[in-house]
């Protein structure tokens, strides 16, 4: 068993060697195992995030010794993922709540960032709850129900007149109570999602604070806990909490509020808010919230999205008192359970794609398959190409600083690759097809072909690699992505190198993450295997 160091930290896992290609580029080192992700636990320390990359809005609970999570997913099909712990650190993705049309319709006019917002996940008598909200066209705030958390959840039970980041708790007479962002609140009937009163304002924090939102409610002790975010999802994101004697208050706000930002300070992760308690079987009391790792230079670039991490609380005066919240962390008191190793490469052998596989909008049937070529993930085309809402994409959320990616394409007769996509306006391709290899760079209204290759016919290996950057002046860039084709002894001829700022969420805008990716532009297009690599 190999200790693989991942930003900064070991990751203990084990995998079978694989032959790999020795041919690497600048500073990227090769790695001959397979772990899990950039969360790591090895002598009494783990590290931060715990779910690298788009996985924001955590909402977790425990039942007996599981904790359970789910994030958003916005514009993403299918969505909400689900993820399993026993540990809190080490999280395995086990579903997709939303894993059907019937459950997730979001028209092709969904815009980029829009989609499902904010689930709050619970369990409650014998059942798995989930409340989120779809911020599509037709969509609205929804309740879904599972047995077991990995699915198949319900339908969907619509709730009119609530709004987005909505939350579930019950009191012991057994009411329910939905709060909401602004911050509002609600008894409803959870069976139904009908309401059974008017909204009312609750306590939104500090006066005059941007974006009241994310609120978690909670009995503990002898009081009921409002916890929230406020001052906004960038730099001035922040965690209040306020108490009061029943679930609808009133509340007092906490002398120490907020008890958790990041705001004013050059720590290296940011954003950090939209929180959820837990209590693990010890007794002790964790936060699970979202931030960001941005990197270059000013104002410093995120390209992950907004990911999630984890802080130990501890109660001072019957307040939560969050820990410093920092890449290297303490690891919990107990021992570490060892969680299923994600691979580097997908083979396509399985019947379905795996949970972590995500499309923009949609995935119709008819636009993918497993079967019509055994061992191989086969892409039908339907929009043009990455700038349209309904291309054929499927694709991973980016988790690692500095990765590479390959895939093995039979282009066939039509014409695709391999993508860093952050929405319609921003995304990195290289193309094959037509006898030539092309690399697209959309910035923007601007889409130009920076590069091009004639190639023979037949499969060929296309490759990205994406290099963090470490070092620092004003303008440095983020990363770089550098495209290109891989032969047989794995040397990668590079057709070009792009600035990854402008696959930035402080460039493009919006809540998402890189999506790393397959697609066809044309015709029916083969892929052989993927593979998606950290690199030291």
């Amino acid at each position: 068993m190999r200790l693989l160091a991942v930003d900064g930290i070991a990751d203990l896992h084990y995998a079978p060697p694989r032959k790999r290609y020795r041919k690497h580029l600048e500073s990227f080192e090769p790695l001959e195992d397979v772990i899990v992700s950039t969360a790591g636990w090895v002598d009494g320390t783990f590290a931060n995030p715990v779910i690298a990359g788009m996985h924001p809005d955590p909402s977790v609970c425990r039942v007996g010794e599981d904790f359970y999570l789910a994030c958003s997913s916005f514009e993403y099909f299918p969505g909400v993922p689900i993820f399993h712990s026993r540990d809190l650190v080490r999280w395995e993705q086990i579903g997709n709540a939303l894993d059907r049309p019937s459950q997730l319709c979001l028209p092709a006019e969904t815009p980029s960032s829009g989609g499902v917002y904010a689930p709050t996940l619970r369990h409650h008598d014998g059942r798995f709850w989930l409340i989120t909200t779809n911020v599509a066209p037709g969509g609205g705030t929804l309740i879904f129900t599972a047995t077991d958390a990995a699915g198949p959840w319900s339908e969907p039970i619509r709730v009119p007149g609530v709004g987005i980041d909505p939350d579930l708790a019950w009191d012991d007479d057994g009411n329910c109570w939905c709060t909401f962002a602004g911050i509002h609140q609600v008894r409803i009937d959870p069976h139904t999602g009908q309401p059974l009163e008017q909204p009312r304002r609750l306590w939104s924090g500090a006066p005059g604070a941007q974006a009241p939102e994310a609120p978690h409610l909670y009995r503990i002790g002898d009081h009921w806990y409002l916890l929230i975010a406020e001052g906004g999802t960038e730099r001035g994101h922040a965690v209040s909490i306020a108490r009061g004697p029943a679930p609808d208050g009133p509340f007092e706000p906490c002398p120490a509020n907020p008890i958790l930002t990041h705001r004013g300070t050059n720590k290296p992760i940011q954003n950090t808010g939209h929180a959820d308690l837990v209590q693990a079987t010890d007794g002790s009391w964790w936060l699970v919230l979202l931030g960001v790792r941005p990197r270059g230079g000013t104002p410093g670039w995120h390209v992950l999205g907004r990911e999630t991490f984890l802080v130990p609380v501890t109660w001072v005066d019957g307040w939560p008192v969050a820990g410093d919240l920092r890449p290297a962390m303490p690891a919990p008191a107990w021992s570490p359970h060892l969680a299923a190793a994600q691979p580097v490469r997908d083979d396509f052998d399985e019947e379905n794609p795996h949970p972590r596989w995500v499309s923009p909008r949609s995935r119709p049937d008819d636009s993918w398959s497993l079967k019509d070529r055994p061992g191989w993930l086969t892409l039908y085309a339907r929009g043009g190409s990455l700038d349209d809402p309904d291309v054929t994409f499927v694709g991973r959320r980016q988790q690692h600083l500095s990765c590479r990616i390959r895939t093995l394409i039979d282009p066939a007769e039509g014409s695709g690759g391999l993508a860093a996509r952050l929405d319609e306006s921003h995304h990195y391709e290289i193309e094959v097809g037509g006898g030539e290899v092309r690399v697209m760079a959309r910035t923007g209204p601007v889409r130009p072909v920076v590069a091009t290759r004639s190639v023979p016919a037949g499969p060929i290996r296309l490759r990205v690699d994406v290099a963090g950057s470490d070092g620092w002046h004003p303008r440095a860039e983020p990363d770089r992505l550098r495209l290109g084709i891989e032969d047989d002894r794995g040397e990668f001829d590079v057709l070009a190198e792009l600035d990854g700022r402008y696959l930035s969420t402080e460039v493009a805008g919006g809540f998402t993450g890189r999506v790393l990716g397959m697609y066809a532009a044309a015709g029916t297009v083969h892929f052989d295997w993927f593979d998606d690599e950290p690199v030291a």
